[in-house]
């Protein structure tokens, strides 16, 4: 990570830019120590930002007053600070706000019910939907949950979760099957969880309802929540338009998470 003003606009007055060029480097200080819950030192901090030692120790005592950061030791270094958790906590992300726009886009697009899950120890549920315009459509009223292993929300989540949490799944999570088709042992939904991690996009072939198959592509937000965008749609029109649909989730939901990650 180096320090860089290139993006404070040339016509500034010099006071405004030297105002915007502490705070971008102050920014690169605290992002520098995100993943160092140990603390650096001065030195390393320097050197990972690309600037003087110096101008670094001013920074980092103007953020050590504000709470910012702390002393990492007795000895030396720093680590981020507790005024930042006041500041995370005021900061709560919403996925459902920041997704609507993309559901409503896809709806539009595809013409299909869209619909948001969020990730709920073993299942997924429901938090937000967007109707579609055919006369035909398969719907789920807000606030109903599915299984993590017969939706593709739920399987769309399942392959976002690290391996670490799966897991701690396996001791709890009932394969249950739900209809012929719904996958009931783990060695086949391994499987699928890995294909789901290398396409992006998880599938219900009528798995958890008889003559609704889904499509669905898991989101993760800042705060590191886990979502998913899925399209429910009655078999018939979902093996005639597959390519189709999963090509619109790849397009808008791709576009969300690098919004979300920004």
């Amino acid at each position: 990570m180096k320090s860089t003003s290139a993006a404070i606009p040339a016509d500034l007055p010099a006071a405004d830019r030297q105002g915007i060029q502490v705070i971008s480097r102050a920014a690169s200080l605290l992002r520098a120590l995100e993943h160092q819950p140990d603390g650096m030192s001065l030195g390393q901090l320097a050197k990972v930002v690309g600037l003087p030692r110096s101008t670094v120790q001013r920074i980092v005592d103007a953020l050590d007053t504000e709470g910012f950061v702390i002393a990492a030791s007795a000895a030396s270094g720093v680590r981020l600070g507790p005024a930042l958790l006041a500041l995370a906590a005021a900061t709560r992300f919403h996925i459902a706000d920041a997704a609507r726009q993309t559901m409503e886009a896809l709806a539009k697009e595809c013409g299909e019910t869209v619909d948001l899950s969020l990730a709920d120890q073993d299942k997924v549920v429901f938090i937000d939907q967007v109707a579609g315009t055919h006369r035909l459509t398969a719907t789920s009223a807000v606030g109903v949950s599915f299984p993590l292993h017969s939706s593709a929300n739920g399987k769309a989540v399942l392959a976002a979760m690290d391996d670490a949490d799966i897991a701690r799944l396996r001791k709890r999570l009932r394969l249950v099957a739900m209809t012929p088709n719904t996958i009931t042992t783990w060695e086949r939904l391994d499987r699928e969880i890995t294909t789901i991690r290398a396409t992006g996009l998880a599938f219900d072939r009528e798995e958890n309802s008889l003559g609704i198959c889904a499509a669905a592509m898991a989101l993760r937000s800042p705060s590191g929540e886990i979502a998913a965008i899925s399209l429910p749609v009655p078999t018939q029109r979902f093996t005639d338009n597959e390519a189709a649909l999963s090509a619109a989730l790849l397009k808008h939901c791709g576009r969300l998470q690098q919004k979300l990650v920004r």
